[in-house]
C-alpha cells in the first residue's frame, strides 16, 4: 500500500480530528461562523480520506487528515478488560464547542483526564462506549446554555452527577449505579441554562448484536424443542391408536373365532342327533 490513499473510508475519530482543527481555526480567527459551519458540514458528511483532506488544507494543520500508512500486518486484539482501557497519557481530544451547531465524540477515542465542552443553541455527544481512558476518574464539565448534551456511558462504569442547572438540568438517573472492579469513574459536572445535560448507559453495537444473536438463538432453540416435544407427543399419540387398533382387531378375531367355534359345535350337536334318529 501507498501512503497517500485518498479513497480509503475515514473513520469518526478521523473526522473528529478534522472537526477540532476547524473549532481552533474559528477560536483563532482563521474562520468566520459561515465557513466554519460550511467546512464542519461538509466533515461531517466526508466518507473517504480524500474528501477529508481539502478542507483544512488552508489551515495550519493541513495533514490532519491525510490518508496513514495501512500496516499488512495484523495488529494485536484489544483488551476486553477495564485495565486494557485505562491507558494513562493525554486523550485525544480534551475540549469541544457548538454554536448554532453539533459535536460528536464518539468510536474508538481517549478520553482525557478533564473534558470541557460548550454548547449555545446547538447539542453535542459524548460516547465513551468504545473509548479508552486517560486516569480511572474522568471529569466532563458541560456548559450548555440553551442547548443539550448527551453523555453515553458504558455498562459498568460508575457515574457522579455534580452539574447545576437553572431552568435547565443534569440527568441524575444513573448515579449511584456501582461500578464494576476496576472500571473507570466518570464524573459529569458543568452548568446548564435554559438547556440540559442528559446521561444514559448503553451497551455497544458490537454487543447489542451479540445479545440479539443470542435472543434469536434462544428462540430458535425453543422452537426447536418445541417441535421435538409436538414429534414426540404426535408419536406417542400414534403409538396409542395403532396399539388401540391391532387390540381391536385381535378382540374381533377371537370373537370370529369364537363364533366359528360355536357354530361348529352346533353343527356336530346335529349331526349326533340326526345319526341317533336314524
Amino acid at each position: 500500500m501507498t501512503d497517500d490513499a485518498p479513497e480509503l473510508r475515514a473513520s469518526d475519530a478521523d473526522r473528529e480530528r478534522v472537526a477540532e482543527v476547524l473549532r481552533d481555526a474559528l477560536a483563532e480567527g482563521r474562520l468566520d461562523m459561515t465557513e466554519f459551519e460550511e467546512r464542519l458540514d461538509a466533515t461531517y458528511r466526508a466518507r473517504t480520506y480524500g474528501e477529508l483532506a481539502p478542507i483544512t488544507r488552508d489551515l495550519p494543520v493541513g495533514t490532519v487528515a491525510a490518508a496513514p500508512r495501512v500496516s499488512m500486518t495484523k495488529e494485536p486484539e484489544r483488551d476486553g478488560g477495564w485495565a486494557g482501557r485505562i491507558t494513562g497519557g493525554e486523550g485525544s481530544s480534551t475540549w469541544a464547542v457548538a454554536v448554532m451547531s453539533g459535536f460528536q465524540r464518539k468510536g474508538r477515542w481517549t478520553m482525557p483526564r478533564r473534558f470541557n465542552c460548550f454548547a449555545f443553541w446547538g447539542g453535542g455527544e459524548i460516547d465513551l462506549r468504545e473509548a479508552d481512558f486517560s486516569a480511572g476518574e474522568v471529569v466532563i464539565n458541560c456548559v450548555a446554555i440553551m442547548g443539550g448534551m448527551q453523555v453515553i456511558v458504558p455498562p459498568g462504569v460508575e457515574v457522579i452527577v455534580r452539574g447545576i442547572g437553572i431552568m435547565g438540568g443534569f440527568d441524575h438517573r444513573e448515579e449511584g449505579v456501582p461500578g464494576d472492579p476496576g472500571a473507570p469513574r466518570v464524573v459529569v459536572t458543568g452548568f446548564a441554562f435554559w438547556g440540559g445535560v442528559g446521561v444514559e448507559r448503553k451497551v455497544t453495537r458490537a454487543e447489542r448484536q451479540r445479545l440479539r444473536e443470542e435472543r434469536r438463538q434462544e428462540k430458535l432453540d425453543r422452537k426447536a424443542a418445541r417441535r421435538e416435544l409436538h414429534s414426540a407427543v404426535r408419536e406417542d399419540a400414534e403409538g396409542a391408536h395403532r396399539r388401540m387398533l391391532e387390540d381391536h382387531r385381535d378382540m374381533v378375531r377371537e370373537h370370529r373365532e369364537e363364533r366359528r367355534e360355536h357354530r361348529e359345535l352346533r353343527r356336530e350337536d346335529r349331526d349326533r342327533r340326526h345319526r341317533d334318529d336314524d
